[in-house]
């Protein structure tokens, strides 16, 4: 390791133990009204979140916040995080060193939460951020990179510890483009078990099925072996229409995989049926997405051992 590269290491592992964050109040308390929206959103029906009586015959004195609600309460608005900073702080630092090395890029990898009580409407939290730990240069599939490992501590307004947060990223140099000449890159294999394998092979055949409880005749999606519904473990299959709405989507730019191209629309879609899967839209520019927007089954033949279900504007059904 040359000298260059020794001080370098030495001005990165100077922030384990720092501070990135001090610790900086949420704006709102914890309140029912986004409790409501919480729930509802994630389809969570715990009567303990929304429902007082409920709640109180738990054993609990009120209503409670679900508990990964707790980075939600602290959160900034989009007004603040637009805004001009007031001063530079040691998340700003650490990331400009980061550049410094060439590692542009950025990915969440994991987070592990652990909660020490229940959060109830008028609870105040603060958090806190703080390096743990910065790892070796790695080698990826999305290129050389560091994993940043951080410890966000969350309290309440008496100053308890109500839940803390490791949170994990990759930071990475994106790897260069594929040379000339190169076979192009495979799409990522899905994981595929006993329990999705159908779906996967019904695919391959430009097939999109949806798995059916057999007793109660719920759809459901993504495939799994007992009906959430009534808990039965017997199922067969529908065929899909092909015909559905956008539900949501986000349109990726970043990280990169030579795979794909970019950007890249990712959608939620409904089906006429009333699941919904993950997907890609084809056919259409990102600005020109909208949600509810009617969509039509296309297929995508990635590879001869993938095929996909895609999606495209119903409008562009006859061309």
């Amino acid at each position: 390791m040359n000298t260059a590269s020794e001080e370098y290491e030495r001005r990165l592992q100077s922030f384990t133990g720092r501070d990135l964050h001090a610790l900086t109040p949420g704006q709102d308390p914890v309140n029912q009204p986004m409790i409501r929206h919480w729930t509802e959103a994630m389809g969570d029906t715990s009567p303990v979140y929304t429902d007082e009586s409920a709640a109180r015959a738990t054993g609990r004195a009120g209503v409670v916040a679900p508990a990964s609600m707790v980075q939600a309460w602290t959160m900034r608005g989009y007004a603040a995080s637009v805004a001009p900073p007031s001063a530079r702080s040691g998340f700003d630092e650490l990331v400009d060193l980061l550049d410094e090395g060439g590692y542009t890029s950025v990915v969440a990898t994991d987070s592990e939460l652990e909660f020490t009580r229940e959060l109830v409407p008028g609870d105040h939290i603060a958090v806190q951020e703080a390096v743990e730990s910065v790892s070796a240069e790695k080698r990826t599939g999305l290129g050389a990179g560091r994993f940043v490992t951080t410890l966000k501590t969350y309290r309440d307004q008496d100053g308890r510890v109500v839940a803390v947060q490791r949170w994990r990223t990759l930071r990475f140099r994106p790897a260069a483009p594929e040379a000339a000449g190169r076979p192009p890159a495979l799409r990522p294999r899905p994981a595929v078990n006993r329990d999705n394998a159908f779906w996967f092979e019904a695919a391959k055949d430009h097939r999109l099925l949806i798995q059916r409880c057999a007793s109660c005749g719920t759809l459901r999606h993504p495939p799994g072996p007992c009906c959430p519904r009534c808990g039965s473990f017997a199922w067969d299959t529908v065929a899909a229409s092909g015909r559905g709405r956008v539900y949501t989507f986000t349109v990726n730019h970043r990280p990169r995989h030579p795979a794909f191209s970019y950007p890249l629309v990712v959608a939620v879609v409904e089906l006429a049926e009333g699941t919904r899967l993950v997907t890609n839209l084809t056919g259409v520019a990102p600005e020109d997405v909208d949600v509810d927007m009617p969509v039509v089954l296309d297929w995508l033949d990635a590879d001869p051992d993938l095929s996909l279900p895609v999606f495209r504007p119903a409008a562009t059904e006859a061309s």
